[in-house]
């Protein structure tokens, strides 16, 4: 019984890994980036919290899929100025609108919370001193 029981614990803790972010850290990729445009501003999207591992909803900017919601990932996007609106979509649609200039750089954390039937991440825009920190805890995922 102990044996079926280590083995489950074991099995759960993997699939949890397998579904986390597993490539280099922001830290050692981030002076790779290369700078926004000046045309442009930079979305950066990112989930700390690696609780709910199989939720991993589209991330949607302006109804194009920019990326998923890996968890302990981020990723990008380069957009010219203009309002933007972020979308992600499990049992319900989460949505948050902001407007990106020119230059900026604006920080998007993917969170999660309880749903009814699975979780829910929802998008949050962060002010940049805490989105800068946060977003070193994670590791670059291919945008899809």
């Amino acid at each position: 019984m102990i044996d079926v029981l280590k083995k489950l614990v074991v099995g759960i803790a993997l699939a949890i890994l397998a579904g986390c972010a597993s490539g280099p850290g922001f830290k050692d990729v981030s002076s790779k980036i290369p700078p926004v445009s000046v045309d442009n501003g930079r979305i950066f999207f990112y989930r700390v919290a690696a609780m709910g591992a199989a939720v991993q909803p589209d991330v949607m900017l302006n109804k194009q899929k920019v990326g998923s919601a890996v968890p302990q990932g981020f990723f990008y996007a380069d957009r010219p100025a203009g309002d933007y609106e972020v979308t992600t979509t499990t049992e319900i649609k989460k949505s948050l609108t902001f407007h990106l200039d020119a230059g900026q750089i604006r920080y998007v954390r993917l969170n999660i919370g309880m749903g009814f039937f699975v979780g829910h991440v929802y998008p949050e825009l962060v002010e940049d001193s805490a989105g800068s920190r946060e977003i070193e805890k994670t590791k670059s995922i291919t945008k899809k």
